[in-house]
């Protein structure tokens, strides 16, 4: 065996070029969430994840197919997805979302189960303050109806630790009583990736397989794996009018204010949800790449850029964590 030269030891050795972005860390990411995922199919009984059709639900889709349909069995057959997705609408979601949601559900002949506020609404659980109050917040009640209904024991979600201060408070096996409810000095220690998965009746867990990524992270990663995305993702021309320092959409859900002037920008979205708090940031990026590029430049955060409800108050996603919230 021939030994290599000192030459080749320093190319191998040389770090990316100051132009370039390394992914390495993605493999250390991806390993860590696969880990997760799979230690919760084995862990309860009756896991869900959540999938909304957004981007991270859509980078966790993709290493749950890594951890379990892209391995084959003794017969030399490809594995399946062993949980079934659930999705909770407002009613007022976006409807690239929802339909690239049930095509990505189709293409991978997962069980896709879609509870909606609405039902809530008509069953009296859910009562808004007046009809044009914001469904967002009133999720967490259809979702916990959802979790009685199927004795769901633990549901896997998308949430980061860099999106918020109350998602950075968060365990990655993040214990629910049994009234839903988040208590964040009750969390349990996660040492040595050692996760204590002990339920009383009624208990569940919410389970947080890409806490450690960031918002760069994700994007690096769809860039490298090619995952498609919902086209709100992408710089398109939308109709918008400048509230509150956000791009607000001109929509039948959010018509301008008297006094506001419609502008037609090309915009994208940061993140998808209900229309009546989800706004677009100014863009022209096209590609991942392209917004791989932006992010690197991006001063605010991805909830502070474009959620409404969020802006509410700092406390106003633990209140809402500590209510039953993702």
């Amino acid at each position: 065996m021939n030994a290599r030269t000192d030459t080749q030891l320093l190319q191998t050795a040389a770090p990316p070029a100051p132009h370039q972005l390394s992914n390495a860390h993605l493999d250390a990411l991806e390993e860590e969430t696969i880990f997760i995922l799979r230690e919760a199919a084995a862990a309860f009984e009756r896991p869900a994840l959540l999938f909304s059709g957004g981007k991270d639900s859509l980078v966790m889709l993709r290493c749950a197919e890594k951890a379990f349909v892209d391995r084959k069995g003794t017969c030399g057959t490809r594995g399946r997805i062993p949980f079934p997705l659930l999705m909770i609408d407002t009613g007022h979601n976006f409807p690239e979302v929802t339909d690239f949601r049930d095509q990505r559900a189709a293409e991978l002949q997962a069980e896709l189960i879609v509870r909606s506020v609405e039902d809530s609404m008509a069953r009296g659980t859910v009562r808004l303050a007046h009809p044009g109050e914001s469904r967002n917040a009133h999720q967490s009640v259809t979702l916990l109806e959802a979790i009685e209904e199927f004795r769901f024991d633990a549901l896997l979600g998308g949430a980061r630790r860099d999106e918020e201060k109350a998602r950075a408070k968060e365990r990655i096996f993040s214990h629910r009583d049994s009234f839903g409810q988040w208590q964040p000095k009750a969390q349990r220690p996660e040492l040595w990736t050692l996760f204590n998965t002990r339920l009383q009746p009624g208990e569940h867990f919410r389970v947080f397989p890409i806490s450690n990524w960031t918002e760069l992270d994700v994007w690096q990663y769809i860039a490298r794996e090619h995952i498609a995305l919902p086209s709100l993702y992408y710089a398109h021309l939308r109709e918008v009018v400048e509230r509150r320092g956000l791009l607000v959409p001109v929509t039948p859900l959010t018509p301008p204010r008297p006094g506001e002037q419609v502008q037609t920008r090309s915009v994208r979205f940061r993140t998808v949800g209900d229309i009546t708090c989800t706004c677009p940031v100014e863009s022209s990026a096209a590609t991942p790449a392209d917004i791989v590029r932006e992010t690197l430049a991006a001063e605010v955060s991805e909830r502070g850029a474009t959620r409404m409800d969020d802006q509410t108050s700092e406390a106003s996603m633990e209140k809402r964590k500590r209510d039953g919230y993702f």
